[in-house]
């Protein structure tokens, strides 16, 4: 029986891309360095920012990447002050609710910083149904077990009866690393042939389908 969901954030619960890419421009045009394409910009969503700017940025020393790191959070900042926010994705409030009502114990494991979660929650009014919040601020980036381990430990809950649903490879090699069923979702921001080969035992087409995969018992 699954007791525990974990969900990603970022391409997951909420539409963030184009808050992310923006982000991501402003904070490298600060810099005055050319802008990273939105392709791989979308390759590094999910990571904790310090290890998203060293994969955007390679060759880059520690001072320009700490600098960037700010830079980033400063745009993220001015961005939500204009009031860009991040959509819900179509059934996801409604299948939260369910499952909260069913009894199921919700989480979230993201690449955010617990600020950013928070803000997110509030904003769509999410934070009661979740039991448990494990953000990268707190732990390990993806796809280090960290956030899934943390998780499971908050609520009493075994990795057999654990589910983690998220849009990215990391996501899914996170599962695998914690021992939790893999769920993909095909709405985000890696192909679902990349979920696939990173483990996914299943990809959702519609978030209402975790409804029918958790009530079978397939997942």
């Amino acid at each position: 029986m699954t007791r525990l969901i974990v969900f990603d954030c970022d391409g997951t619960l909420v539409d963030s891309q184009h808050l992310i890419v923006a982000a991501a421009e402003r904070a490298f045009a600060a810099e005055r360095l050319a802008p990273p394409p939105p392709a791989d910009v979308h390759e590094i969503i999910g990571l904790s920012l310090e290890v998203a700017i060293a994969v955007l940025l390679p060759d880059a020393d520690a001072v320009l990447r700490a600098r960037l790191v700010e830079r980033y959070r400063a745009a993220w900042r001015g961005l939500r002050a204009e009031g860009v926010r991040e959509p819900l994705y179509p059934g996801t409030l409604a299948t939260l609710r369910e499952l909260d009502r069913r009894g199921h114990l919700l989480g979230v494991a993201t690449g955010k910083s617990r600020p950013g979660l928070d803000s997110v929650l509030a904003h769509h009014r999410l934070s009661a149904l979740f039991a448990s919040l494990q953000t990268a601020d707190r732990h390990p980036s993806k796809p280090h077990p960290g956030m899934l381990e943390a998780a499971m430990r908050e609520t009493g809950s075994a990795p057999a009866e654990t589910l983690m649903v998220g849009d990215t490879s990391y996501d899914m090699t996170m599962a695998h690393a914690a021992g939790v069923g893999a769920i993909g979702v095909a709405w985000g921001y890696h192909p679902v042939e990349v979920l696939a080969k990173a483990g996914a035992a299943t990809i959702l087409e519609r978030f209402e389908d975790l409804l029918g995969l958790v009530e079978a018992g397939t997942a």
